[in-house]
């Protein structure tokens, strides 16, 4: 199963626009509706925000939702600590508190997450800088990241 962070189905959406490409909508469509794909809550919440008629559109496949509950809340907190994250202390470069919590529900869920962060080449000095993909990759963190054209070659999916 693959979370989608709002970054990545946002993404696809601005993209790969629907009238141009039904056929990897309607992929997207079945795996929401088989419970492959689905989504934090927190990011859904972003995508209502963002693109309501792509939030539409996956609420209307039937898009399974994780809301946070204990488990997730305390992985989110142990994180925000890995970082070394304050009170609010974001940093604007780095993750913010509902990117902890995207990354907490796929590490407390076993999913592989989908983002399209800024894949960082290089450690930032600080761990309040690091962004999604870097956040997934850390040691006691470990959950899969991958961006949208790469679950697509995965996919194996042809589109026509």
């Amino acid at each position: 199963m693959l979370a989608f962070d709002a970054s990545s189905i946002i993404h696809a959406w601005d993209n790969y626009p629907r009238k141009n490409f039904p056929p990897l909508w309607n992929w997207i469509s079945d795996n929401v509706e088989r419970g492959e794909f689905v989504m934090a809550q927190v990011a859904f919440e972003e995508v209502k925000k963002k693109s309501p008629d792509c939030a539409t559109f996956l609420k209307n496949s039937e898009l399974t939702l994780i809301k946070v509950n204990n488990d997730i809340a305390q992985e989110a907190v142990r994180i925000k600590g890995r970082l070394g994250i304050v009170n609010d202390q974001y940093h604007p470069d780095g993750v913010g508190e509902n990117d902890i919590f995207i990354v907490a529900t796929a590490k407390v869920r076993g999913l592989e997450l989908v983002s399209e962060e800024g894949r960082q080449v290089k450690q930032p000095r600080e761990n309040r800088r690091l962004k999604i993909p870097r956040v997934c990759s850390l040691p006691d963190v470990r959950v899969t990241c991958i961006n949208f054209i790469e679950l697509i070659r995965r996919s194996d999916q042809v589109f026509q």
